[in-house]
């Protein structure tokens, strides 16, 4: 099935409860590997770079296995069409979209119970605006 280019309101929330699984995973998981790369950096700094050890490097090992787990997550949502924003916490999703000819981001947030937004492609999340109500749905 290839996804299009561009999405319409309804198109973006007809994709919302896979996208909301995925961001879900991404905002669960990233947490827990900063603070595990936090850790692992403490630990090092302790050791003042002596010889990794069993537990150095099964932290490391989970430090990779989590960040690949992230990406996995996030090379889902870019082979869906859509465009996951920084911070990795925030649970901003862009879809491209279409308003009155010009070319906009419809705007999603993890809280948000659907799409109803967009902003234009150079305002980020600061300039969303309301979508008019016969193009949320």
């Amino acid at each position: 099935m290839t996804r299009p280019v561009l999405f319409t309101a309804l198109q973006a929330n007809n994709t919302l409860p896979l996208v909301r699984r995925i961001v879900k995973d991404i905002i669960t998981l990233y947490p827990v590997w900063r603070d595990h790369v936090e850790s692992y950096a403490v630990f090092v700094a302790a050791a003042n770079a002596a010889e990794p050890d069993a537990q150095s490097d099964a932290e490391a090992r989970e430090i990779q296995r989590l960040a690949a787990d992230i990406d996995s997550c996030l090379r889902e949502l870019a082979g869906l069409g859509v465009e996951y924003r920084q911070p990795l916490d925030a649970g901003l999703v862009d879809f491209p979209g279409e308003i009155d000819g010009e070319q906009v981001y419809l705007c999603w947030k993890y809280d948000e119970p659907m799409v109803a937004h967009w902003h234009e492609r150079d305002a980020g999340f600061a300039g969303r605006k309301p979508l008019a109500p016969a193009k949320a749905g």
